[in-house]
């Protein structure tokens, strides 16, 4: 009975795991061109094959990493280039409360092992998810656009010089095109998350094109301001219709 029960267990395990490489195909397809673009630039900027693929492993963030790129070229110090990479995720901080309420409760290392893989786009698939997410899903979707990042970093230093130019320039677009493809398949039947997504654009683009804030505190606060400017609507419009 014992052994039954194990087996039933072990095999819905590896059955959400497959569902999670499943669900992060896509972020792995939309990964390629972006860690191809970063190999090519961290050539460029004097990185060797093996400082690019590192730099790929241990912070994993595509943003902090392109940023990284900029500060190391112009010679910015170590402590500056960690701060900023700090403030730029610090994002993250909220992705992951907002997450936890949504996994399932497993073994704190577990969780500490696939929270490494949560990104924008992680955290994007498995919100979508309904009901509650589990833990072989969540290593499902980290693994397979962890290793997709890191072998095209790679991948990208050795052959992306090879790419025509056009190619090379194109390449940016890629990762807005993937957000779009996230974000489309939520707006159906719900238009508060429309207009979550058109208010925080909104506030995002003022705050960075102002330069009061750096761009990674210009997306915290766009997140914060417009959930809680929309949940007020919606809770006046609420309170309105019931009078």
């Amino acid at each position: 009975m014992e052994e039954s029960v194990f087996t039933e267990m072990k095999t819905t395990t590896s059955s959400q795991f497959r569902s999670g490489l499943k669900a992060g195909t896509s972020i792995a397809i939309g990964y390629f061109p972006i860690a191809i673009a970063f190999g090519l630039i961290a050539k460029t900027t004097d990185l060797t094959l093996f400082q690019t693929m590192l730099m790929s492993f241990i912070v994993f963030a595509g943003a902090a990493q392109y940023m990284s790129l900029s500060l190391i070229a112009e010679g910015i110090g170590m402590a500056e280039i960690v701060l900023t990479t700090f403030i730029v995720n610090i994002r993250h901080l909220l992705m992951s409360a907002s997450l936890n309420e949504k996994v399932e409760e497993d073994k704190p290392v577990k969780k500490a092992i696939y929270a490494f893989g949560i990104t924008d786009e992680t955290f994007s698939v498995a919100s979508l998810q309904k009901g509650t997410v589990t833990t072989g899903f969540m290593f499902g979707l980290t693994l397979i656009s962890f290793t997709s990042w890191v072998l095209s970093s790679g991948l990208g230093f050795v052959g992306g010089a090879l790419l025509p130019g056009f190619l090379q320039e194109s390449m940016s677009i890629a990762l807005y095109a993937m957000f779009v493809g996230l974000l489309v398949p939520s707006l159906k039947g719900n238009r508060k998350v429309l207009y979550l997504a058109c208010v925080a654009a909104l506030f995002n683009t003022v705050l960075t094109l102002s330069e009061v804030v750096s761009s990674g505190w210009a997306i915290v606060i766009s997140t914060l301001v417009s959930a809680v400017l929309i949940e007020w609507v919606v809770y006046l419009r609420g309170g309105a219709q019931n009078d």
